[in-house]
């Protein structure tokens, strides 16, 4: 049985063991990559929306107000936070539901079970989230990728980092947890965003979700228009540091304690990095600037 809170805004789909792609905002997205690797995934696979979340039972509205649009005084239209269901399929043919939209502000464990029951219902064979975090890396090597998950199983199957620390859920964990649950293998995939560029848009790192995506589920998103994005906002990066001493040491510095660590075992809690000793304050107020200024 369908939660209540849960409306029909279309055809509920006929789909075959689809995976289930989550990413709600809210929660940490550095670089806006998952944000935007979702984007990618919902234009490529021309994903359809069949179902939406009623906004009165979990977003509160005085924290993530609607925006009203005027038009020299005329009330145009109101835009309210949606939680939305959308079906597609990959370029390989495989069908894939995309839960996206603000992360819910109330009844979690609600929402969760809402989530189990219609993935039980569209036969989701395995769940993934996404989202990035900022890191002591350096734009100038590939993007690392780190995992969370119940399974042994699913960790097993992937060479993505292992972290060991306690820190603050999202809701994405309370789905992980669901799902295994019930019995769907699940995962949440972690890019790591340079730290002087997590403010901004790091495109690098959507590009590094999906293909992390397509290691972990077999789903295939090419997003060239993305991958493209990357490629010349690592020009733009380079053009700005290459003009600073101060920030080329910086970046030399980055480069050298990432080349020392392998893509086995996630630095976080055990002796990583010091964000002091690499503080990118100076450098992201300066890349903010250069990038507005090349806009």
């Amino acid at each position: 049985m369908i939660d209540e809170s849960l409306k029909m805004i279309g055809e509920m789909p006929v789909l075959v063991e689809p995976t289930l792609i989550v990413v709600l905002g809210g929660w940490i997205d550095a670089g806006a990559a998952a944000a935007n690797a979702v984007s990618a995934i919902n234009a490529e696979s021309e994903t359809t929306p069949f179902a939406e979340f009623d906004d009165d039972v979990y977003i509160d509205y005085r924290a993530r107000r609607p925006t009203m649009e005027l038009r020299d005084g005329l009330h145009t239209v109101l835009n309210w936070e949606r939680i939305i269901l959308s079906a597609g399929s990959d370029q390989t043919g495989r069908d894939l539901i995309v839960l996206s939209g603000p992360e819910p502000d109330t009844a979690w464990h609600r929402f969760s079970r809402a989530v189990g029951d219609l993935a039980k219902q569209l036969g989701v064979t395995q769940m993934a989230h996404l989202g990035a975090y900022p890191f002591a890396v350096p734009h100038t090597r590939p993007t690392r990728l780190s995992v969370s998950s119940p399974s042994e199983d699913v960790l097993a199957r992937v060479k993505f980092l292992r972290s060991s620390l306690d820190v603050p859920a999202g809701i994405a964990a309370a789905l992980e947890r669901e799902l295994h649950d019930r019995g769907v293998p699940s995962l949440g995939i972690w890019a790591q965003v340079p730290h002087y560029s997590a403010s901004g848009l790091f495109p690098a790192a959507s590009a590094a979700l999906l293909d992390g995506l397509r290691e972990a589920t077999g789903l295939v998103i090419d997003a060239p228009g993305l991958r493209a994005d990357a490629m010349e906002h690592a020009q733009r990066l380079d053009a700005m540091i290459a003009s600073n001493d101060e920030h080329s040491r910086m970046i030399g510095q980055l480069e050298e304690l990432y080349d020392s660590t392998d893509d086995s075992v996630e630095v976080i809690g055990g002796g990583g990095p010091s964000l002091e000793m690499l503080s990118g304050d100076e450098l992201a107020a300066e890349l903010e600037q250069f990038l507005r200024d090349q806009d």
